[in-house]
């Protein structure tokens, strides 16, 4: 008898953001730190796994989109890296038409670029539930606060900070985890070792003011919460995680994580909010379709006994085995 798959430990997503904010490293981290390969690739030395053609090792950029699988905590996660350069919006919106969630990444530096707005609303028009990723915290110039900001104004999303830097530019080494009122403390190295640590006064005092704004924001649209929030008891890390993976899929709001891929720090956390927070097939509504025979639409739903329907986003030619779809 066949092993039946559980869709509901299948992330289908997609890695979006403006060229040069570290989509493809943070892909690269992302496939090492789930032991889908063993040695980090590089963008800028060509050796990075997603960018298979010549042409991107080359340049240092993706210009198709790639997709691989890999394991985190017993779920299957399916990426598709998509293109941030602006020449090959075509490929990125081809993509998000088929994804069930997406990780958006910008940089701390520059923030919310033309292209991460571009793929941003293309995102907004499939309505695609998303995860805001501010990489490149360790760069000068890095600037947390204003990312998030600039999140909230340009993108007109609501985004939610349950991550906070610990210390920027040289002094980056860290992150609070704003839900769990923990640090992680990177040393140097390869980033699979942190210190998993209690918050001091003044980081506790921080992380409890965005944690309270978290629950308000969360409260807003969630009964139990608000429920809870009255009578004035601490709201559990439980109910909050449950809450916000609710209302992400619901795009109603979006979490928002940093770090620094890099430098490898922040990566295995940003994978935990992929399984906590991102849909499974199951989560996402039916897809509408047009029945060919009798030109009626009709709502195909995620069902394993269903007959095979898909969506297709790409045709390639490979010189072994021919087309690829």
């Amino acid at each position: 008898m066949a092993h039946r798959i559980d869709l509901s430990s299948i992330r289908n997503i997609g890695i979006m953001a403006h060229i040069d904010a570290g989509k493809t490293t943070t892909t690269e981290r992302m496939l090492f730190y789930t032991g889908r390969v063993h040695r980090m690739g590089e963008v800028d030395k060509g050796t990075a796994t997603m960018d298979w053609m010549t042409q991107e090792q080359e340049r240092g950029i993706t210009i198709t989109s790639a997709a691989t699988a890999c394991y985190w905590r017993d779920y299957t996660i399916n990426i598709i890296d998509t293109p941030g350069h602006v020449d090959f919006t075509a490929e990125v919106e081809r993509s998000l038409r088929i994804l069930d969630g997406a990780i958006g990444i910008f940089s701390a530096v520059e923030g919310v670029q033309p292209q991460s707005e571009t793929v941003w609303r293309q995102a907004d028009r499939y309505g695609v539930p998303r995860i805001a990723f501010v990489n490149k915290m360790d760069r000068i110039g890095a600037d947390f606060a204003r990312v998030v900001k600039m999140i909230n104004q340009q993108l007109g999303s609501h985004a939610v900070v349950i991550q906070l830097p610990l210390g920027s530019e040289d002094s980056f080494t860290g992150i609070i985890d704003v839900i769990q009122s923990r640090a992680h403390v990177y040393g140097e190295g390869i980033g699979d070792k942190f210190l998993d640590r209690p918050l001091d006064e003044k980081e506790y005092i921080e992380a409890e003011a965005f944690r309270e704004k978290l629950i308000e924001k969360l409260s807003e649209v969630d009964d139990t919460i608000l429920e809870k929030y009255l009578e004035g008891n601490r709201i559990s890390a439980e109910d909050i995680k449950s809450s916000l993976r609710k209302q992400t899929i619901a795009n109603s709001l979006v979490p928002v994580l940093c770090g620094s891929s890099f430098k490898n720090k922040g990566v295995q956390m940003l994978l935990d909010a992929v399984v906590d927070y991102l849909p499974s097939p199951l989560d996402i509504p039916p897809i509408i379709g047009t029945d060919l025979e009798t030109g009626q639409e009709e709502a195909v739903s995620t069902d394993l006994d269903a007959p095979f329907c898909a969506l297709a986003c790409k045709v390639a030619t490979d010189a072994y085995d021919g087309k690829l779809t």
